[in-house]
Order: C-alpha cells, then sequence, then structure tokens
C-alpha cells in the first residue's frame, strides 16, 4: 500500500515537469508510505513519476519504486496489491522474464509488456497504478475493479497530473483549476459522499474503478472500462428465480469461493491482522482462517469505557471469538475525551468530505498504536449477502407505492402539502415516499440520500444546484445502474454496491486507514469473488447472511449467530454537541459542518 504521484507535459507547448511541486505532492502523503519515498523523470524532463512506499509484499530495496524494466522502456509506480501475483509471475517465467525482485510490483510492469491491455483481466487485488511506456511515449493509468485504490487526475490540456490523493492535487499544484464542481458539491449534499468521477473542484476527476486511460504525446487519449458489476452480472447465466438452496453442496460452494479469497487476501511478507467485531462477517472470516491453519491470526477489537458492561460493547463476544479460534487478540478502549479529542485531527486528514469513516480512523489508529501494519476487514458482506436493511424495506416501499407513484403530480404534491409539518415532527425524507417510492432506484436515494433533491436550493446557491443536478441527473442514473435485470435482490445489490459501498465505504476505509499507515484488504469485495459467487447463485440460488455464516467448519457460536446486527455506534461521537441546527436531524448537521469545515481548509 502506497502513495503514488506523477505528472505528464504533453503536446507541442510541452514543457518540463516542476518537479519540486510533485515532490511536495508526493510527501504530502507521506502517511501513506512511511518505508522509502522514490523519484523518476524522463531525459527530457516532462514526465515524472514518484512514490511514497509502505512495504508489505518483499520489504527490500529492489521492490523500490518508481521501477524501470530491464530495458528501461517501462517506468511504473504501483499503489494497492496484487493477490494472484505468484501466479503471474509463474506464468513471465514460462515467457523466459527474469524478474530481479519478489515483488508485485515487477510483475504488473512486465504483464504490461506481455499482454498489453488485456492484463486487466488476469488481475486479482485492488491497485491504481501509472505506466509509462517510452517508446510508445504515453502514459498508461488503470485502477482496480471495485475502486478499493484511489486514483485522482487533474488535466489543463498541457499537463497532466495524477495522485492518490484530492487535497495534494487541490493545494499545491498552481495550475490545477479548483474552481467549484457543481456536481461534487451537490453530490455531497444528497449522499453525504461526493460521488464519482467528481470531486468539489472542477479541475480533478476520479479515474473510475475498472477502467484505465492511456495518454500520449500528442494529448490524444483512449480510455476504457475493463470490469464493472453490469458486465459481471451481465455474463450470468440466466435463470428462474428459485429459493435458495441450503443443502450441503450449497456450503460446500460458497465455503470453497470464501475460503480462496481468504487465502489470496492473507498473501504478505508481513503479519496481517483481522479487524474483530461481534458481527457475522469479520467471525466468518475468523472462522474461515481457522479452518485453513491460520489459527495465529493477529485480531483486533476496539471499543468504548462508556460502553463496558452494556449490550453495545462488541469487546467481550469479540473476545470469546478469538479465543475460540486461537487467534491472537488484541483490544482497544477509548474515552470519550479522547475520540473527541481526535475529531479535530479526523477532519483535517480528511481527504474528500463524507459523513462517514470515523470508526474505521479510530479502528486503524489501535492498530497502529498496536504496531499492526496489514488488517483483513468484512466489509462488503452486506452488499452481497443482503445484510442491510434497505433489502427489506425497498422492495416493500416499491409495491406499496407503485400504482400510486403512477397518477401524474400526486407523489410531488403530497411533498409539497406535507413537507412542512413532517419536517416538524419526523424526518422530511417521509414527504417523498410516494413521489421517489415507486422505483428501486428512487426509493435507494430516499434510504440512502442525506438532503433530497427538493431541499438542495436551501442549503446552497440555486444556481450551483441547477447546474449539479443537470451533470448528475441522480434519478435517470439510479435507474440507469439497475436497469439491466429485473431481479429485486440484483437491483439492489448493484445500488448498494455502486454508490454506498464505492463511493463511500471504500474511500473512507482507504484514507482513514492510511492516515495511520495501515493497509486493509476486503476479501468479499473482490471482483473474483463477485464472479464466483454469481455462477454459484446460478446453480444454487442466492446466498443469505445466515448461509455465510455457517460455512466454517468449525461453527460460530449461538451468541453471534442470533445476535441482531449492530452499527459501529461510537458515545462521544455527537454532532449535536458541536453545531446545532434547530429541528435538524444530528447527521444532517455533521454533513453541514464536515463541508464548511472541508471548505475552510483551502482558504
Amino acid at each position: 500500500m502506497c502513495g503514488i504521484a506523477g505528472a505528464f507535459s504533453y503536446g507541442a507547448k510541452g514543457r518540463a515537469v516542476p518537479v519540486d511541486r510533485l515532490l511536495a505532492v508526493r510527501d504530502r502523503m507521506s502517511h501513506r508510505g512511511p518505508d522509502d519515498a522514490g523519484l523518476w523523470k524522463s531525459r527530457d524532463q516532462r514526465v515524472a513519476l514518484a512514490h511514497r512506499r509502505l512495504s508489505i509484499i518483499d520489504l527490500s530495496f529492489a521492490a523500490s519504486q518508481p521501477m524501470a524494466s530491464h530495458d528501461g522502456r517501462y517506468v511504473i509506480v504501483f499503489n494497492g496489491e496484487i493477490y494472484n501475483y505468484l501466479e503471474l509471475r509463474y506464468r513471465l517465467e514460462s515467457h523466459g522474464y527474469k524478474l530481479r525482485s519478489n515483488s508485485d510490483t515487477e510483475v504488473l510492469l512486465y504483464l504490461y509488456q506481455l499482454d498489453g491491455q488485456d492484463m486487466f483481466r488476469r488481475l486479482r487485488g485492488m491497485y491504481a497504478f501509472a505506466l509509462w511506456d517510452s517508446q510508445a511515449r504515453e502514459l498508461i493509468l488503470a485502477r482496480d475493479p471495485f475502486g478499493i485504490k484511489p486514483l485522482y487526475v487533474a488535466d489543463n490540456g498541457q499537463t497532466l497530473w495524477f495522485s492518490s490523493q484530492v487535497r495534494p492535487l487541490a493545494a499545491l499544484i498552481d495550475e490545477v483549476d479548483t474552481s467549484e464542481e457543481p456536481a461534487g458539491h451537490v453530490g455531497y449534499m444528497l449522499w453525504g459522499h461526493v460521488p464519482e468521477p467528481y470531486t468539489l473542484f472542477r479541475g480533478v476527476r476520479s479515474l473510475p474503478g475498472g477502467h484505465f486511460l492511456r495518454v500520449g504525446q500528442d494529448g490524444k487519449r483512449a480510455a476504457g472500462e475493463f470490469w464493472s458489476t453490469r458486465l459481471a452480472f451481465g455474463a450470468r447465466e440466466r435463470r428462474a428465480s428459485t429459493p435458495p438452496d441450503t443443502s450441503s453442496a450449497a456450503h460446500d460452494s460458497l465455503r470453497a469461493l470464501l475460503r480462496q479469497s481468504l487465502n489470496y487476501h492473507l498473501v504478505s511478507d508481513v503479519p496481517v491482522a483481522l479487524f474483530l467485531s461481534a458481527g457475522l462477517d469479520s467471525s466468518t472470516l475468523l472462522a474461515l482462517a481457522s479452518d485453513n491453519g491460520k489459527s495465529s491470526l493477529k485480531t483486533l477489537t476496539v471499543g468504548f469505557s462508556e460502553f463496558a458492561g452494556t449490550p453495545s460493547d462488541e469487546i467481550p463476544l469479540a473476545r470469546n471469538t478469538a479465543e475460540a479460534y486461537g487467534a491472537e487478540h488484541n483490544e482497544f478502549r477509548y474515552a470519550i475525551p479522547e475520540v473527541e479529542g481526535l475529531v479535530e485531527p479526523f477532519l483535517a486528514d480528511m481527504d474528500q468530505p463524507t459523513v462517514d469513516g470515523f470508526n474505521v480512523y479510530l479502528v486503524s489508529r489501535a492498530a497502529k498504536l498496536a504496531g499492526l501494519k496489514v488488517a483483513i476487514s468484512g466489509l462488503g458482506g452486506d452488499e452481497l449477502f443482503g445484510g442491510y436493511s434497505s433489502f427489506r424495506t425497498i422492495p416493500r416501499l416499491v409495491l406499496s407505492t407503485r400504482l400510486l407513484g403512477l397518477i401524474p403530480g400526486v407523489g410531488a404534491g403530497f411533498r409539497m402539502i406535507s413537507a412542512p409539518l413532517i419536517r416538524s415532527i419526523a424526518n422530511p425524507k417521509y414527504a417523498s415516499m410516494l413521489e421517489l417510492g415507486r422505483t428501486p432506484g428512487r426509493a435507494y436515494l430516499l434510504r440512502r440520500g442525506m438532503f433530497l433533491p427538493w431541499e438542495l436550493s436551501s442549503i446552497l446557491d440555486p444556481d450551483l444546484v441547477r447546474q449539479g443536478m443537470r451533470k448528475l441527473q441522480p434519478l435517470l442514473e439510479l435507474d440507469s445502474v439497475c436497469a439491466w435485470t429485473g431481479e429485486m435482490r440484483e437491483k439492489l445489490i448493484a445500488l448498494e454496491m455502486n454508490y454506498y459501498l464505492r463511493n463511500q465505504l471504500l474511500r473512507d476505509t482507504d484514507w482513514t486507514s492510511m492516515a495511520s499507515s495501515v493497509e486493509v484488504r476486503t476479501p468479499l469485495v473482490d471482483s473474483v469473488f463477485l464472479e464466483g459467487v454469481i455462477n454459484h447463485v446460478n446453480r444454487f440460488g442466492w446466498p443469505s447472511k445466515s448461509m455465510m455464516a455457517e460455512t466454517p467448519t468449525r461453527p460460530l457460536s449461538p451468541q453471534l449467530l442470533n445476535r441482531p446486527k449492530t452499527g459501529f455506534s461510537i458515545p462521544a461521537f455527537d454532532p449535536r454537541r458541536r453545531t446545532p441546527i434547530r429541528g435538524e436531524m444530528p447527521q444532517r448537521t455533521w454533513a453541514r459542518q464536515v463541508y464548511h469545515t472541508y471548505l475552510l481548509s483551502f482558504q
């Protein structure tokens, strides 16, 4: 896990890259890679690549970056992990390649030389990388299928800059256009996060997950999508919807998929820990690791002094689980004063505004204090196995409002009449149930949205809202994300994966863990694993969350299996104590505070 940055000055008016600015961008990300730093620049000074390294695979200097091929034609900077790099290495060696290191970085370097863009379909991992081809005079950027690792691009028509974070580009590169991007501002208020590919800045964009970008010396570019959930589901063999099969064969199939993904995510040259809560996802992963003979796996559970002895305290049950599976367990308790003292650093480290992420920030900080460098997370289980309440509430809402919502004007009329009353006594979203409840996509906005479209003009400049809504087209986009399938469950999986998981959970996990120089891996968010689950569905139907929890050979305890689903609650993290806004929900209050604090940090 690392931080990458670079610049490419292209076109007839190309000039030398300001290396001092690039080094400033790189070193603003020192927390992403405290173990080493590197810089490479071309002879004509028009290309420069920079790197901060967190050493995980091949800890020697032979794996330092930027890394060049034997002949010097290719140079790469890479952030992430390629979990199947050993298999790919064997393939390269069978083609006569002689590798100098034991790193996954060098595998990427020569795999591109061997396969070109076809390499992307062979990679299993989380990654963002930039590769310079000195013979073709072109820069290739790529990002993993789910967008687990970030990659931001700023291009003024003469120089392309890229970085693992938004803040360094916006704060340190004068030629980057930092005027407000309406879609980014409006998107944040709609969702509580900034939706890809936008940022709050007009001149900075995110390269979408599952995409590549090639830029030539003449400025011509080619972009493409090599993976998406839509493509993955679209390739499945269609079958009639049937109740899930709970036979031993179905369990064996799912168990094999989970074990395989977990084994790949345990590949490392440093110890790998597991973030263990009292929930099913992380507990199942621990039990499966024990099945695989990984009983020495370290675990970490975070709790709060104020929760000790209450049902909200996850530590006792997590401790029992760790002991049952022979893990080397670590516990960390925060108290209110310490938590409150971390809010300001949390906001200062925040790369893009978000209403989430403080929980992973605390857990990652505890991991660093425990001397841990890599951790497994159970993130992604709820999206794939239907663990969220949205998988139950949205189908009911769509069914109950579909017919009435088809009557022209009824939904909007009900909202305009009821909103003032509802706002004074309950969540104002209830006023839009008839207006937004009739399709899964729009109901999803009602479920996940922070502020609804009709509320935005009272929060942001109305002209900004109009421009942002024209770009985002949120209602059309939401419906189109899940239009490829007629099955409700698949629609909800697509929505959760492409919005909440991709734009909030994965992004927040990256920057909050990297703030403590900790790498977080997600075996349940893996393109090969998802494709395997889709094949499983073709044979056995959709597995449930409880079926996932039943896959370990040594069963989870009844206390875990029967425990109601709870979120990661933080006793001191109450936005109402900071910027109270009369009549507004606490999370909305926090969303406003985050937004204004973030903007002030650039003034």
